[in-house]
């Protein structure tokens, strides 16, 4: 049995998992809460990804000219997905990297993205050493295994450590914050398909950011994929 196998079963034991949900012992997100999670509909904007009816493009994206070429999310950032994100994020739940990577992946089989590359969004430096890993990279990671595609690292960089976005509160506050945040150091991803890996899409500002870095390597098309997203 490999090692990291064999310590996971023992901390398993010593240290039981629990629902982030309901604290029932056995999975950090147990069946009933998972059949629980607030999934967003399949009626969504082409670009944004946020639910609509009626229309093909929502107004805020028609009238604005994003670099992405669209967004897509699984869930409504509410309920037992937002207590199991910031477990994952703030309290170093990593192993929640495995059920949300399949989540992902359940979804990308049923509405496929251009992609061949995996790029997940990365944290300033200063934050890094602070939270000590990168959730969006964990991520990125675990999916890569399920959908056999490359992870590039490194390449997409954070230059500008500007606050959280969950501290803004306007739109074009939000879009001001990452504006020129993000830089491509090479050019390992020109001719991509690049799918961009996020753990929560607020306005979708900090996706758009990475899209309008990407695009001075000359990349072939972005795609934004999130576990969750503000409505």
């Amino acid at each position: 049995m490999p090692i990291k196998r064999h310590t996971s079963k023992i901390v398993d034991f010593f240290f039981p998992r629990s629902c982030v949900g309901c604290g029932k012992v056995g999975d950090f997100i147990c069946a009933r809460c998972r059949n629980s999670l607030p999934r967003l509909p399949d009626s969504v904007c082409a670009r944004c990804g946020k639910p609509i009816s009626g229309y093909d493009v929502c107004p805020s994206c028609r009238s604005s000219r994003a670099s992405i070429d669209g967004i897509r999310s699984l869930f409504r950032f509410d309920g037992v997905i937002r207590k199991a994100i910031h477990a994952f994020k703030y309290s170093h739940v990593k192993a929640l990297a495995d059920p949300f990577a399949e989540y992902l992946y359940s979804y990308l089989l049923a509405h496929p993205l251009q992609g061949n590359v995996l790029v997940p969004v990365p944290l300033h430096p200063d934050r890094l050493r602070a939270r000590g890993y990168n959730q969006s990279a964990l991520l990125a990671r675990r999916l890569s295994i399920h959908m056999n595609l490359p992870v590039i690292e490194n390449c997409l960089i954070r230059a500008k450590n500007s606050i959280p976005q969950v501290q803004t509160t306007k739109g074009e506050e939000r879009v001001q914050n990452v504006a020129d945040a993000f830089i491509c150091r090479d050019r390992r991803l020109q001719g991509k398909y690049v799918i961009l890996v996020d753990d929560v899409c607020t306005t979708g500002s900090t996706l758009d950011a990475c899209a309008v870095a990407l695009k001075t390597s000359d990349v072939s098309s972005i795609w934004g994929i999130t576990i969750a997203r503000e409505i």
